[in-house]
């Protein structure tokens, strides 16, 4: 019954799209091997040396984008019509000011990482906050995101797998019952919402219990925000869908 939670969770996430449309999680993972290489300990040690965090000891990215002969007005209509058409969450836009030129978005991007131990296993999202500023003919984006937040599931590591009777099918995968977990479902003891503090664990802690944990998801989460970037600066430059002109 244990590994059958645990793993109804797991299901429940990773089968699901993202809540973010940029890009698939298969896609971002793949997306991340590609630039910074599949061992993620080794990856993450690397781009530890490179990171800053603000004040508030968050992980945060900025960049000015350039959009020669574009008002701000054009680029808050283009912005917003991206914003919008990207992320499905209805939430997900906390803040649209047309007069300001500020868009201010935060969804969730579930499962960038998930490692089962020897005793627990920990699944890992975050909740990127990304602030787009207008002027006339450039825009500054600013990328934080201030912790992961994980499901750890006790007794959901390997070890607990040689005490498990949960039925199979032919396939090895588990025969689920008709129960999954909320976001606010507290009615199992063995999961646990946590939220760890980037600057307290790997790189940036060499002795880290979670260390191959949280190697995976600051690389994931860094590819994320280079994804983001990616996104709006080709939105700003040539369009959403490449017809948002005026000649119609």
């Amino acid at each position: 019954m244990k590994k059958t939670i645990v793993n109804l969770l797991l299901l429940c996430l990773v089968s699901t799209t993202l809540s973010a449309q940029i890009i698939k999680q298969q896609d971002l993972e793949n997306y991340a091997k590609e630039r910074y290489g599949a061992n993620w300990l080794e990856a993450a040690k690397a781009l530890g040396g490179t990171l800053k965090f603000d004040k508030n000891e968050s992980l945060t990215f900025q960049e000015v984008i350039q959009a020669p002969g574009k008002t701000s007005q054009q680029l808050y209509v283009l912005l917003n019509y991206w914003a919008t058409a990207t992320f499905k969450d209805k939430q997900a836009i906390t803040l649209n000011d047309k007069e300001s030129g500020c868009i201010i978005i935060s969804s969730t991007l579930p499962a960038i990482a998930d490692h089962t131990g020897t005793v627990n296993r920990y699944i890992v999202n975050i909740t990127p906050v990304i602030r787009i500023d207008i002027k006339d003919g450039r825009i500054r984006v600013t990328y934080t995101v201030q912790n992961y937040d994980v499901l750890k599931a006790e007794d959901g590591g390997w070890l607990g797998a040689l005490f498990d009777n949960t039925k199979h099918d032919n396939k090895n995968q588990t025969i689920y019952s008709d129960g999954k977990r909320m976001n606010d479902d507290k009615t199992d003891r063995r999961l646990y919402d946590e939220q760890w503090e980037i600057t307290k664990h790997y790189p940036f802690v060499e002795k880290d219990s979670q260390k191959r944990t949280c190697a995976k998801a600051l690389v994931m989460t860094y590819a994320y925000s280079n994804v983001v970037l990616d996104k709006i600066t080709e939105t700003v430059k040539n369009g959403l869908v490449g017809n948002e002109d005026d000649n119609w």
